[in-house]
């Protein structure tokens, strides 16, 4: 059974959901072999054998570490020569999206970003149009290069060995033209991580001001919901842009999407279309956010919502 290679995403040593989401998908296509990047792996080690990693090719230079992007994608590519996987799968965040790229020019391959399921053949599904149209795909040249959405897929534990393997990589002076300087460790709340969230509840134009966005926090909390905003929220200094939902923004896939007094403009559709169910709260009934949704709610968001949470809270 042929490999498929999984870049995984990770933060101090923990693994990142998206990564064992991949290694799920992995599983359809072939054997998965997680990749690891600088240190830190020994901790990880259990997990992504629990879901699946036949092998862990483990890259412990710190030094890999300290530039941006480049030296990812040259040990992808030396994995590439050495292991002729039948397929190499990234997560579809800015920094994923980069690293395909890059393999791609490298190992002269096709790459497919933004996929919301794959099958066996390395058969890509895309949801485009604002979620009316769904496409499949797949590489003709080369090894196929697969940058997968975020929580488009559920994980699934499916032990395998977990064999760990020491690999390196010579990095170029290319691969080294932007060094890392800093990093500063941006303070988190209670709250989910919004790429990452189960349940996402996003306010738009509707809301009115910065001060009612504690109504869309009160549900999200009362949810264990992340928080977000749409792009006009944001740009009306709302909501942080880091919160923003769509084309410009971030793109979330979880299984519950909230959108409250939000329209549906294609640009937060594209950001959002493929959460695996969608509820809008809009005093519009006309609003185009009621073409996409499961469960449409038409009515008044300062009363709606707050009632929504007190329901919630009486059951928790």
């Amino acid at each position: 059974m042929a490999e498929i290679l999984v870049l995984v995403d990770h933060v101090d040593g923990e693994v990142k959901k998206v990564a064992l989401e991949l290694l799920t998908a992995a599983r359809r296509l072939g054997e998965p072999a997680a990749v690891w990047v600088g240190p830190g792996a020994e901790g990880a080690k259990d997990k992504l054998a629990e879901y699946g990693a036949a092998k862990i090719y483990v890259a412990a230079d710190e030094e890999l570490t300290s530039y941006v992007v480049a030296p990812k994608a040259a040990l992808l590519a030396q994995l590439v020569a050495d292991k002729s996987p039948a397929a190499v799968l990234v997560s579809a965040t800015a920094e994923g999206k980069e690293v395909a790229g890059r393999l791609a020019v490298k190992t002269g391959s096709g790459v497919l970003t933004d996929v919301v399921d794959l099958a066996e053949g390395v058969v890509a599904e895309h949801s485009i149009f604002g979620g009316g149209i769904v496409t499949h795909a797949r590489v003709k040249t080369g090894t196929p290069i697969v940058a997968v959405r975020p929580n488009s897929i559920a994980p699934e534990a499916a032990p395998a060995a977990g064999a760990e393997e020491a690999v390196s990589v010579t990095l170029s002076d290319a691969d080294k033209g932007a060094r890392i300087t800093e990093k500063v460790v941006q303070e988190k709340g209670e709250r989910p991580d919004l790429t990452e969230a189960a349940i996402v509840v996003s306010g738009g134009r509707g809301v009115g001001g910065a001060e009612n966005f504690k109504i869309i926090e009160g549900l999200a909390d009362s949810l264990g919901a992340a928080v977000g905003a749409s792009r006009a929220a944001t740009d009306a200094g709302w909501y942080p842009h880091s919160f923003q939902v769509g084309q410009t923004g971030k793109t979330v896939s979880p299984q519950l999407y909230i959108a409250v007094g939000i329209s549906g403009a294609i640009q937060h559709r594209a950001g959002m279309q493929t959460s695996k169910t969608i509820i809008a709260i809009n005093k519009d009934a006309e609003a185009p956010i009621f073409e996409l949704v499961d469960y449409g709610v038409v009515g008044d968001l300062f009363q709606v919502a707050p009632q929504l949470t007190e329901e919630i809270n009486k059951r928790r």
